[in-house]
């Protein structure tokens, strides 16, 4: 037990904030480990530019949440609902004292590997009916060899059906070349944030 009381004591506690909408200025906080990064406010910005006001009343999905700095921008800017998925024990407490801090009622937060959980969350979203919008941000390391972790991530992606689907983004490595392709989506933008790129797809129209 003390052990596992000075393992937390010693873990970090950064913040970054809601950018716009309902929950501005909200802190949201990111615990320091290895796996979990916050998304870029500059990435993030241009991402909900993108967007615009479409994301209202719409479904969203942050697929790999860490601490659900996405998801919440999302649900701060007019989100119907929004759903989470975190396998990092430390992450997922932080996601779900930052989901307290803004609208509970309008968020699912679901516990366990991604790549397991997301056929179910997925069902859960079709069943619920409307356009929705993914988010897929895989715990890409700085260093090579990390194919498999989008191997899997593009096989998520091929599940997705265009009447479900409004968008994908998909946020990694600025050196991976994203298919033009996946499934029934195909790639319409991308823009670069030094290391980072974010990637768009959209149902083939």
């Amino acid at each position: 037990m003390k052990t596992e009381r000075r393992h937390k004591e010693k873990i970090k506690l950064f913040t970054t904030t809601i950018i716009a909408g309902e929950f501005k200025g909200k802190r949201i906080e990111i615990p320091d480990i290895a796996t979990t990064r916050s998304s870029k406010s500059i990435l993030r910005e241009s991402f909900f530019n993108t967007i615009q006001f479409e994301i209202m009343d719409r479904n969203f999905v942050e697929v790999f949440a860490g601490s659900g700095s996405v998801g919440l921008e999302a649900l701060s800017r007019g989100a119907a609902q929004c759903y989470f998925m975190e396998y990092n024990k430390i992450a997922f407490r932080s996601l779900e004292n930052n989901i307290r801090q803004t609208d509970p009622s309008r968020c699912h937060a679901f516990f366990g590997d991604s790549f397991e959980n997301f056929a179910n969350i997925y069902g859960l979203v079709k069943r619920q009916g409307g356009k929705t919008y993914f988010y897929f941000d895989p715990p890409f390391s700085t260093r090579d060899g990390m194919d498999e972790i989008y191997d899997k991530t593009i096989a998520l992606i091929e599940q997705i059906e265009p009447e479900v689907c409004e968008m994908v983004a998909v946020e990694h490595m600025t050196n991976l070349t994203m298919p033009e392709k996946i499934g029934t989506l195909e790639k319409t933008k991308k823009k670069k944030f030094g290391r980072s790129t974010l990637t768009y797809y959209k149902p083939v129209a």
